[in-house]
């Protein structure tokens, strides 16, 4: 297994320690729902230095990064991130990811952990523009702080002033004592916070120091284990599970970052374009439990008379809401909202309803 170059820390901090896309990762600390309601509440810390770091350079960069995703790069200004996809020239999803647009001529690509191969091979395969291609994702490391007192922590840390770093941008400068430190606010949780990328041998430093200045704050390492439950009550996808090669951006409700417009030409684009203006047979759809029980991945979803409608993608018991809430694929037919379907548990059809994501507001 790989480890991250915080996986000592982790395991100083009495990690739960799993195997999660080839890495040895922390699965949770103080539990699940303790480090879920100190996201929400305060701050707290997550390494997601599995996560895989593409550079796409040269003049040609643009081109290639345009035709791989869907969403519309010639929008983005020097800075910014966008969220998007690459779709898989069947009318799937190779995976979603990050764009940033760093300088010009040069993206930096955020790939998920279990696809950084698959990407990488998917990347090179199309590059017929000759753009220069570097996959850094062994030699970075990423924290993501996240909370609503995350600002406070990391000012302290950085001349930068973080309330000058709107949603989906960024800024590269000096953190901690250490220069070159990508300062990104993308976050994957709702509550607010930033994405630290940075040399890996500058882990121990920023750790360390995040923890020391954090500490009246309440700062605690987050594992896994939060991250996706945090993410799930903002009706986020995750890969392997809402997404895959076998889901159309246009199902899982992704039509928002795939543009159809003109200047903008990418793989699976006439295919798209035709399922958003004749619609789709299945829907990604949120949904909350009525009945008491906890909805899983794989599980069938019905409806009144047992006919299977469509299936869990995920599933949790919500900390916020304290019920059962999930997504998954449903015919287009019951994917309105507030309509009534059931979740197929040990043979017990339990009832939930179609809600609109994000599941928490948190205003």
């Amino acid at each position: 297994m790989k480890k991250t170059a915080f996986n000592q820390l982790h395991k100083e901090a009495a990690g739960k320690m799993v195997e999660f896309a080839g890495y040895e990762m922390p699965v949770e600390f103080s539990g699940i729902k303790d480090e879920h309601l100190t996201v929400r509440n305060g701050v707290g810390v997550f390494d997601v230095s599995h996560m895989g770091e593409f550079w796409v350079k040269g003049p040609n960069a643009a081109a290639l990064v345009q035709k791989l995703t869907s969403n519309d790069i010639s929008r983005l200004r020097m800075g910014q991130a966008q969220y998007t996809c690459f779709p898989n020239g069947k009318g799937g999803i190779v995976d979603d990811l990050l764009v940033y647009y760093y300088e010009p001529n040069k993206y930096m690509l955020v790939v998920n952990a279990s696809n950084i191969d698959k990407d990488w091979n998917w990347i090179v395969a199309n590059n017929k523009e000759g753009a220069v291609l570097e996959n850094a994702s062994d030699s970075m490391s990423q924290l993501a702080v996240q909370g609503p007192k995350a600002i406070e922590v990391l000012q302290k840390l950085t001349k930068v002033n973080l309330s000058d770093i709107p949603y989906y941008t960024f800024v590269t400068d000096e953190f901690a004592g250490v220069d070159d430190v990508i300062i990104s606010a993308t976050g994957y949780t709702g509550s607010g916070g930033f994405e630290l990328y940075f040399a890996n041998q500058h882990a121990e430093q920023i750790y360390k120091a995040l923890f020391e200045t954090g500490e009246e704050f309440g700062i605690k390492p987050i594992g896994l284990g939060a991250r996706d439950t945090l993410r799930l009550e903002m009706g986020f996808c995750l890969y392997g599970n809402d997404i895959d090669d076998t889901t159309s951006p246009i199902e899982a409700g992704l039509g928002w970052v795939t543009k159809f417009n003109d200047e903008n030409s990418f793989i699976d684009k006439e295919l798209l374009s035709v399922q958003k203006t004749e619609g789709v047979s299945r829907k990604l759809r949120g949904f909350e439990m009525i009945d008491r029980g906890i909805p899983r991945h794989g599980y069938e979803l019905t409806d009144n008379d047992g006919q299977v409608i469509g299936y869990v993608t995920s599933g949790t018991q919500s900390p916020m809401l304290n019920k059962g809430i999930g997504m998954g694929y449903v015919a287009k037919e019951y994917s309105a909202f507030g309509t009534e379907i059931y979740v197929k548990v040990r043979n017990k059809l339990l009832k939930a309803k179609v809600v609109k994501v994000p599941f928490v507001s948190l205003q």
